[in-house]
């Protein structure tokens, strides 16, 4: 049965339920069914490649295919117990949503518009982000789904007020893609603790790695420094290369969705990060060390930015996750020069659409 507008009427409000404290029961993977709403994306498929290495019982990919692509699942569909829901996968057809949750046991909701498209389409925006968010919300409490973990990001901050940025750092945001992810941040509050649904929120800093494309606004950087330097050409870097960037690489954030789904804590959010700040120009000398490459730097002007200070505390997510990162940055930017040179041809029409 689909959701109607507004409250669903076989929905009860017990008595309200404080779903922001610890002790809250986890979900055992052994065995357990999962839901990867945006499973095909870059983080969404490196989940699923994640819970492969857990006795999960199944695991079903629900994605549009919008920003993610097949491609990124191709490895894992080799493994029986993953599928891509086959009735649809938009987060807005709240019917299917929920007809995609039954015998669910554990959500990952990802789906999202990236930073750009919000800020160009912020009607479609509210739609996806927004009213999405909110229609995974209701499906997973009128199923009974026992947890769900959010992708939020770092953009609820907004520039840095302070250095690193712990989860108590203000809403600094001022892009509406930031505003869509504290509203969903504020869904999951008021709904779990109103309907005792058990979550758990995410707040990426700047993830990368093998599988990204060219719509990212801080990440899609690393793939025209390389463009530029595979073609000869010196790597443009705009501003004075000061802007300083936590860049996580997305199998250490793979991880930390899973952990989450498996902690004793619920109604909280958690940066996903490494605390340590990279500036655009440190990072452009490191594409160009690890190419061997002895170009220079080019410097123009600066364009649209949105944030250029952004470090994340990683500490509460340790704490209660567990979640330490593993890959660093050198590490994390040779996986993404050899995914780039093993798929140079699929690369190039992701090129072409982004352009």
């Amino acid at each position: 049965m689909g959701l109607r507008a507004g409250v669903p009427q076989l929905l009860h409000s017990p008595a309200e339920k404080d779903s922001s404290q610890e002790g809250k029961s986890d979900v055992n993977l052994d065995g357990a069914s999962v839901l990867v709403v945006g499973g095909a994306g870059l983080i969404g498929s490196h989940v699923v490649d994640e819970l492969l290495k857990t006795k999960v019982r199944r695991v079903v990919v629900y994605d549009n295919f919008a920003r993610g692509s097949r491609d990124n699942l191709e490895q894992a569909l080799h493994d029986p117990r993953v599928s891509i829901f086959p009735h649809g996968g938009d987060v807005l057809h709240r019917d299917i949503l929920e007809k995609a949750m039954e015998g669910i046991d554990g959500v990952f909701h990802l789906a999202a518009l990236w930073i750009l498209q919000c800020h160009e389409y912020p009607e479609t925006a509210f739609e996806v982000n927004v009213r999405g968010t909110f229609n995974v919300i209701m499906a997973a409490i009128r199923t009974k789904v026992k947890r769900v973990v959010f992708s939020s990001s770092a953009s609820v901050y907004g520039d840095a007020v302070e250095i690193p940025m712990t989860e108590d750092h203000p809403y600094h945001n001022d892009t509406f893609y930031g505003a869509t992810k504290i509203a969903g941040e504020h869904f999951f509050k008021s709904l779990g603790r109103r309907y005792g649904l058990e979550w758990v929120g995410l707040r990426y800093m700047n993830v990368y790695g093998p599988r990204q494309d060219y719509k990212g606004a801080y990440i899609a950087v690393m793939h025209k420094i390389l463009d530029r330097i595979e073609r000869g050409e010196p790597p443009i870097v705009y501003g004075d290369g000061s802007q300083q960037y936590d860049f996580v690489h997305v199998a250490d954030v793979a991880r930390a969705n899973v952990l989450a789904m498996q902690a004793e804590v619920s109604g909280r959010c958690y940066n996903v990060g490494r605390g340590i700040g990279t500036t655009i120009k440190e990072l452009t000398e490191l594409l160009l060390r690890l190419s061997g490459s002895k170009l220079p730097i080019v410097y123009e002007p600066a364009g649209l930015t949105f944030v250029t200070n952004r470090v994340g505390c990683v500490r509460r997510a340790a704490e209660d996750l567990g979640y330490r990162w593993t890959i660093d940055l050198e590490e994390g930017m040779k996986s993404l020069i050899a995914w780039r040179r093993q798929n140079a041809a699929a690369l190039q029409h992701k090129r072409i659409a982004a352009a």
